[in-house]
């Protein structure tokens, strides 16, 4: 089947899907951070104090600096996975090169264990190591696709634009309204809005999006009760 079978055009087939999960996980990542760390320094802000210029830099400050966080931190993380996976890439072509039937041995258990008869392994490991050897073996014994690696730009700079858009909906949510109804006001949009993510998130990995949503909602209603109480405890106490 390729990328565009028509009779299963909602499965992922062919090369770059890798990448796009990839891409797609970064971003639903960045999103609820943006919405979680903002929305909990702002609620926290507004637990002391009624200044919309102390929210807004309070706001302001945790978006630029959540988003380059995020972006520094997904490219570092990535750029580590793909220069290992470069790494055994290089050394899964050199060990062809320098022993070729002991890697078509080896290719031949590999497919042995996964049910296939000795007769029929060694012939399918014989057609794919004519065909393309060393994506035979990194597809089965590593589980790589040289043509489908990661890309650290890709998921740095998908972070930090989620991470951003995630930002702006607590910060918009708790400079907009009058400060009486401020605070529930933001609990309700980023608790609907992690919601949302939550789904997002699960539609794309497979996992149950009830569950997922739930873990979210709880997790980010405790950080801005957290944070709130401490706001206002410290306002009260006229520290702040």
């Amino acid at each position: 089947m390729t990328a565009s079978d028509p009779l299963h055009p909602d499965e992922p087939h062919g090369g770059g899907v890798g990448q796009r999960l990839n891409w797609l996980r970064a971003g639903v990542l960045g999103a609820n951070d943006g919405i979680v760390s903002v929305a909990s320094l702002v609620v926290g802000v507004a637990g002391a104090t009624t200044d919309n210029a102390a929210l807004l830099i309070a706001g302001l400050a945790g978006l630029v600096g959540g988003a380059i966080s995020m972006a520094l931190g997904e490219y570092v993380s990535v750029s580590s996975q793909r220069d290992s996976e470069r790494a055994l890439i290089h050394k899964e072509r050199e060990e062809l090169r320098t022993m070729p039937e002991e890697e078509l041995d080896e290719l031949t258990q590999l497919y042995r264990q996964r049910g296939l008869t000795e007769q029929t392994a060694r012939q399918v490991a014989v057609e794919l190591t004519e065909h393309d050897a060393l994506a035979a073996h990194l597809e089965v014994e590593l589980g790589i696709d040289p043509d489908d690696l990661v890309n650290p730009w890709h998921a740095a700079i998908s972070s930090a634009v989620a991470f951003t858009i995630g930002a702006l909906l607590p910060l918009v949510a708790i400079l907009l309204p009058p400060p009486s109804v401020r605070v529930p006001v933001t609990f309700v949009a980023v608790l609907i809005a992690l919601a949302a993510t939550g789904f997002i998130g699960a539609k794309i990995g497979g996992a149950p999006p009830l569950r997922a949503s739930l873990r979210l909602v709880v997790g980010g209603a405790l950080a801005l009760a957290a944070t709130w109480l401490i706001g206002t405890l410290l306002g009260t106490t006229g520290i702040v």
